[in-house]
């Protein structure tokens, strides 16, 4: 009876190898080819193709998919499983950088703000432009540029504490740090591509964590910049005074704000 049983039990492995879906193919960030059981079928994936870098690249990153096992999966669609590790394909296209989510989640916002991807082609004003609302993206792209450039890019990992800028590799690196400085007692810093004082700004977020989300910082820096508009009655002074409201500090941030600005595309 061994022997029968353990026959069985190897067929059984050999078959469901056998009739494992496949990707066959990469069109593009929403279109891959599958092939099932011999047939083959185009599956498309709900987004934005985000290719400022052209398709080829795209092409280029995504042919270590080609022949990975791929599975219907839940609300976010099939799952394709790469080593050891299965992932939302479209979870995964979205936090590389290649496919803009209809609504944008902490991971496609990662990937915006670091350029990874598409995004690494995109300009300047991009981000600012697909996580800000109610500010011209060139106005906060201006300011993000003077407040946490990190290798002629704004940089959302950044830190500015009593004067000193630090850039971290991850969010989790600059969430950590945050957590020391407060554990010190310290608010005397500035966080995330905006570079919010938390002295000043801190309660208008609802933790650390979420102080260093790209659009959370972002929407805070437009709140800011209303109210500064509001008070002063003047955009130029708006952005001025996001540094200082002491002109000898305010006007030269502002000098080096416009010479951003005027090279954005």
């Amino acid at each position: 009876m061994i022997r029968p049983l353990a026959t069985l039990l190897v067929c059984a492995v050999t078959l469901a190898g056998a009739h494992a879906a496949t990707i066959e193919a990469v069109i593009s960030p929403n279109a891959i080819v599958v092939k099932d059981a011999g047939q083959v079928r185009v599956h498309s994936l709900e987004g934005k193709p985000v290719l400022y870098c052209g398709l080829d690249a795209f092409l280029g990153w995504s042919a270590r998919l080609l022949g990975a096992q791929i599975a219907p999966g839940s609300d976010e669609g099939p799952v394709v499983t790469l080593g050891e590790k299965s992932t939302p394909i479209s979870r995964l296209f979205a936090r590389e950088g290649w496919l803009r989510p209809a609504v944008l989640t902490e991971a496609s916002q990662e990937a915006l703000a670091e350029r990874r991807g598409g995004w690494a082609c995109a300009p300047k004003t991009e981000p600012f432009a697909q996580m800000g609302s109610r500010v011209d993206p060139k106005i906060t792209a201006g300011i993000a540029m003077n407040e946490s450039s990190y290798r002629g890019r704004p940089w959302p990992w950044t830190l500015n504490v009593a004067g000193r800028g630090m850039f971290f590799a991850t969010r989790e690196e600059a969430y950590a740090a945050v957590n020391r400085l407060l554990a010190n007692d310290r608010c005397d810093f500035d966080v995330g591509l905006m570079q919010v004082n938390w002295c000043y700004h801190g309660k208008r977020f609802a933790s650390p964590w979420e102080a260093l989300a790209p659009a959370t910082n972002i929407r805070v820096a437009e709140d800011i910049l209303a109210e500064n508009l509001q008070r002063s009655g003047s955009a130029m002074k708006a952005v001025a005074w996001y540094h200082s409201a002491n002109p000898e500090r305010g006007g030269p941030y502002f000098s080096r704000f416009m010479k951003h600005v005027a090279q954005f595309q």
